[in-house]
């Protein structure tokens, strides 16, 4: 990226506040007491204390799960790819919110299955848009596999999915023999309004993924997968099959976090700074955007979705915004099929307030010129 230029595309977390002396003394100490162990080959499900950890994080979105049924993997992006491989053929259907995180639509298309959007209001999928958009693809003779959805602070759109339409989506996926899988990395990321419980909570038929890279790290690529024992399993012998295990490091240094350090309280202390940086944001869409663009208002995660008026070009304003020094993210990116053409996402959590500004007086300029066209 070039000097100067205000980055709001790239959905990154904010390591600042990490203990990082107090973490690099811990990796030391791992290695240097423990090095034949955590440099060592492990098990294939994951180091057993880390999975115990997990259970307490989990239980922060109203789950109780055992740590048996949990699968440590290399991020959560790994577990999708292995749910992907074990259920869906080519041709097979996988149901997802238009917009979706476009990591799972290349998971989704690499392996061969085929991305069908759900619509989705401000409150996330639509029961009804679901059940029929099930019925219009049986009827097509459509194989439909999976739904996957991110229900907290969605990724791109930022919308969280209503408490009151979780257990109606989870019945209608089991009347229909359709696998649910919850992706949840932004879930405790909440800087406004009460935990909505996981759809998991409730249903131990749904595959629940998590993962440590935006309550920690993304770089230590830590994720699992909480599955019914006998998918569990399956899971694992792809697992290991692929990369063996998850990094045995890694896995220490993640249990060292969780279990030594504070991490609930810096994770509320990065909450502080993303609600500033998405309330900057905010407050100055209404300025920033052509009129007649309209946006999201999360409450948590790190992303605000916007779509621009009736006509309008995400990519042409993207061109001109980069040339004011600021970048976001176009739409058609987050669909698998086209959609998107006025429609891109903003991501709050990596600029500071002032940067955030700054980069809303520059998409102001490249508004303004962009209508003059």
């Amino acid at each position: 990226m070039e000097p100067g230029m205000i980055s709001l595309a790239g959905g990154n977390p904010d390591l600042a506040g990490l203990p990082l002396d107090a973490l690099g003394d811990a990796a030391s100490a791992l290695i240097r007491e423990h090095g034949t162990e955590v440099l060592q080959y492990s098990t294939g499900a994951g180091i057993d204390e880390l999975r115990t950890e997990l259970t307490r994080v989990m239980a922060r979105a109203g789950i109780e799960a055992d740590p048996a049924d949990l699968l440590v993997t290399a991020g959560s992006q790994m577990a999708l790819e292995l749910i992907t491989a074990m259920y869906c053929d080519p041709g097979d259907v996988v149901l997802a919110e238009g917009p979706s995180y476009v990591g799972a639509i290349s998971t989704f298309m690499g392996l061969e299955a085929e991305v069908s959007h759900v619509p989705c209001d401000a409150d996330g999928i639509v029961p009804d848009a679901l059940e029929a958009r099930i019925a219009e693809l049986r009827a097509a003779g459509k194989r439909v596999k999976l739904l996957y959805t991110i229900p907290n602070f969605n990724n791109p759109s930022g919308i969280t999915l209503a408490a009151d339409r979780r257990p109606r989506i989870a019945e209608i996926c089991r009347e229909a023999g359709i696998v649910l899988v919850e992706d949840d990395p932004y879930g405790l990321v909440r800087f406004e309004g009460e935990t909505v419980p996981a759809i998991r909570a409730a249903d131990p038929s749904v595959i629940y993924l998590g993962s440590l890279s935006k309550i920690f790290s993304p770089g230590i690529r830590i994720g699992w997968v909480l599955a019914p024992r006998e998918v569990r399993d399956r899971l694992q012998l792809l697992s290991e099959s692929t990369t063996i295990h998850a990094s045995t490091l890694s896995q220490h240094l993640a249990l060292t976090y969780l279990r030594d350090f504070d991490w609930s309280g810096h994770l509320d202390r990065a909450i502080v700074r993303y609600r500033e940086r998405a309330e900057a944001l905010l407050e100055a869409l209404p300025s920033a955007l052509p009129a007649g663009s309209t946006w999201t208002r999360p409450s948590g995660g790190f992303f605000v979705w916007a779509t621009l008026p009736e006509g309008a070009s995400a990519d042409e304003l993207f061109a001109l915004a980069a040339e004011e020094g600021v970048v976001f993210i176009p739409g058609s990116g987050f669909y698998a099929d086209g959609q998107g053409e006025r429609e891109l996402r903003f991501s709050f959590s990596l600029e500071s307030p002032e940067r955030i500004r700054e980069g809303m007086t520059r998409l102001a300029r490249a508004s303004e010129r962009y209508a003059r066209r």
